[in-house]
């Protein structure tokens, strides 16, 4: 099973209890669709820092990442697109349950994450969206500064999957690694790729690369 497959799959099964039926089918045409980079990272760290490492152990952590993420990007979207003004009949009801989806993802994604010591990084995730949409929404923001807003959650996304890689294997991660997930982020400029791609394929071996010499600097 290829990495994409795993976290996709981890996902599904995540919210495979939720009720009502037509919830919980929405929440799975949702992740059966969702780029799935951030779950995928934190897959490949993890493996990059231990390759023995069993990755259905971390599985779950990239679920949990994966599920965070995909909620409040549904949240991003519905605030920009504000359905309720917009067409205040029709879409009311498609509106209402995307809210509902968005709330359960992140719930859920907490769930996975809350027994791991990604667990205080993902609340800071989501407090830092929580104030970058409340400074995005001020009265006077420009586009330019409203967009680098926006992006900040792919961003903090990516740093989310590489603490969740790195804890599950028994450490931090260094300065250098979190880095790379911003250059990651970026160089998707606020929108990963579909969900039939993910990551370069020296993304491994970056990550490994660098935490070599994070140990040698440690221990020179």
């Amino acid at each position: 099973m290829d990495d994409a497959a795993r976290a996709r799959d981890a996902a599904r099964e995540a919210l495979a209890d939720v009720e009502p039926e037509q919830l919980r089918e929405a929440l799975d045409a949702r992740i059966g669709d969702a780029a799935v980079t951030p779950g995928v990272l934190a897959l490949v760290t993890a493996r990059a820092l231990e390759s023995e490492v069993d990755l259905a152990d971390v599985a779950d952590r990239a679920a949990g990442v994966q599920l965070i993420y995909e909620g409040l990007r549904l949240t991003r979207t519905v605030a920009r697109e504000e359905p309720w003004v917009t067409a205040p009949t029709a879409a009311d009801i498609d509106a209402d349950m995307d809210v509902l989806a968005a709330d359960v993802l992140v719930s859920r994604g907490f769930s996975l994450l809350a027994c791991t010591d990604a667990a205080r990084p993902a609340v800071d995730v989501v407090r830092a969206f929580g104030r970058d949409q409340t400074l995005r929404d001020r009265e006077g923001t420009d586009p330019e500064t409203a967009a680098g807003l926006d992006r900040n959650l792919e961003v903090d996304a990516l740093e989310l999957a590489v603490v969740a890689g790195t804890t599950a294997v028994g450490g931090d991660p260094p300065e250098e690694l979190l880095e790379y997930a911003r250059d990651l982020a970026a160089d998707c400029d606020g929108e990963f790729p579909p969900a039939g791609r993910a990551l370069p394929e020296a993304t491994a071996d970056r990550i490994a690369d660098i935490s070599d010499r994070a140990v040698s600097a440690t221990d020179s």
